[in-house]
């Protein structure tokens, strides 16, 4: 099983819990999963519950350090400004994700694209986009297809 088939299992997760179907995985560059997450937002009363924010805490605990500079983060969605800022701070390697974010991708610069081009970032990580994206975006589609 890939890394990503491993966070779709996580946002599986979340769907399960009336949450956002949003998984995050965080891997040394060893190939060792560190953590594994999912969007806990209703669930905790708290608005910074996203996936990759409960990984980056998760493995910086784990590995008693603030810092993740051997790790890459897979994740369902393109991470939002916050989870951008909180994976800069962590100096986090790379990021994968599966479904884009911003319906202005097309226009070429996503806002964390944005955000790691501009002064105010202390680290940009390489980003990959579109793994699975098919999958992701339907996994997300259909959760709000359901609440409206």
């Amino acid at each position: 099983m890939n890394f990503m088939e491993i966070v779709i299992e996580e946002a599986l997760k979340a769907q399960d819990n009336n949450e956002v179907p949003i998984g995050a995985v965080l891997v040394h560059r060893s190939g060792e999963i560190i953590s594994k997450a999912y969007n806990l937002i209703q669930s905790s009363h708290d608005p910074t519950s996203h996936a990759e924010i409960v990984a980056i805490r998760l493995a910086s605990k784990k590995l008693k350090t603030s810092r993740l500079v051997d790790c890459d983060l897979f994740v369902t969605m393109e991470p939002c400004l916050m989870c951008a800022g909180a994976i800069s701070n962590a100096r986090i390697r790379r990021i994968y994700f599966g479904a884009y974010a911003s319906k202005r991708i097309d226009v070429g610069v996503s806002d964390i694209m944005k955000y790691y081009s501009s002064n105010e970032c202390n680290h940009a990580p390489e980003i990959y986009g579109g793994i699975l994206e098919i999958e992701c975006s339907k996994l997300i589609k259909s959760y709000f297809g359901t609440k409206r």
